[in-house]
């Protein structure tokens, strides 16, 4: 009988100051999330890029504690995960430690011969959860492991994902003293709008899942925007700042950010919304701006997950 190990997806961050830099240079140097120039001119670009933004993202780090906490959280939701399971789970991030390939040794070591690949990008695209299978099958056949893979490459309907959502946005709308007065504002990583041209479902997943949620909260007002674009090229609108000064302009005063694309809380939730959104909204008359909690470990995300692998093994 196979044995089975879960690895789980995730793009991955710096877990230190000094980890910044480099983590950027992989970053950039990914065509599959970012095409810049020709091939063969990418990585002398993306050296430039990053070492001009290398010191105000340094800074962004340091205000949010000096590292990026996703490694944590992803191993968090791993232990969890094999807790439910009773299967060894492994964090394989995109762009910084623990690298896919150091996932793979772990899953070996364990004794497994099949793996569950786990994206906990919960919307597909080629530039997320495409990168990170891409990477799987580079570094399983740099390995010569021989190991049967079985890959979940989307939830973004999973009902155990919109529950685990709308359990986070109830507890947020509860923090307000007239619900009636609250309005959403769901918030994904956007894309360059070339990619939905081409085929890309990442969008159509996005708004299904807003649709999903909101039929628990009719009484609600609701927004759909995006948030960290990154060059010159047309991206997904509006952009969630542009949003926040179309609904301050129409008198909007309490607002309930909801991450969406994001299964954890890292720099685009404890900086980008946290921090630099707070101070544009209160500049701009947004008197009550807050974000709803950040899945995590939530029980009933951790429920989705293993849910998931337990259909993913039974189909396989």
């Amino acid at each position: 009988m196979e044995k089975t190990a879960v690895l789980l997806l995730q793009m991955g961050g710096p877990d230190a100051l000094s980890a910044v830099h480099p983590f950027l240079l992989n970053l950039f140097s990914d065509r599959e999330i970012i095409k810049i120039g020709p091939a063969w001119l990418q990585p002398l670009i993306a050296r430039l890029i990053v070492k001009r933004r290398t010191p105000a993202v340094v800074e962004k780090y340091r205000e949010i504690g000096g590292k990026s906490p996703i490694r944590e959280l992803t191993q968090a939701q791993a232990d969890a995960l094999s807790a439910e399971l009773g299967l060894p789970c492994f964090p394989a991030m995109r762009y910084w430690q623990p690298f896919t390939a150091q996932a793979l040794t772990q899953a070996r070591q364990s004794g497994a011969t099949r793996i569950v690949a786990l994206s906990l990008y919960p919307h597909y695209s080629r530039a997320t959860s495409g990168s990170s299978f891409n990477d799987l099958d580079r570094q399983l056949a740099a390995s010569g492991l021989q190991l049967d893979v079985v890959r979940i490459p989307h939830f973004y309907d999973h009902p155990l994902y919109i529950q685990a959502l709308a359990e986070k946005v109830e507890a947020g709308i509860a923090g307000f003293a007239d619900r009636s007065q609250v309005q959403l504002l769901f918030s994904a990583h956007s894309l360059p709008q070339s990619f939905i041209d081409e085929g890309d479902p990442y969008l159509e997943h996005i708004q299904s899942t807003v649709r999903l949620v909101m039929e628990r909260f009719s009484d609600v007002s609701h927004h759909l925007a995006f948030q960290s674009r990154a060059g010159p090229v047309k991206w997904l609108e509006p952009s969630t700042d542009d949003m926040l000064k179309q609904l301050a302009a129409r008198g909007c005063k309490n607002l309930l950010v909801v991450p969406l694309s994001f299964v954890s809380d890292h720099i685009e939730t404890l900086h980008e919304i946290d921090i630099e959104y707070a101070e544009e909204a209160s500049k701009l008359g947004i008197s009550t701006f807050r974000r709803i909690e950040s899945l995590n470990d939530s029980p009933t995300f951790i429920s989705c997950l293993a849910e998931l692998v337990r259909s993913a093994m039974k189909h396989s």
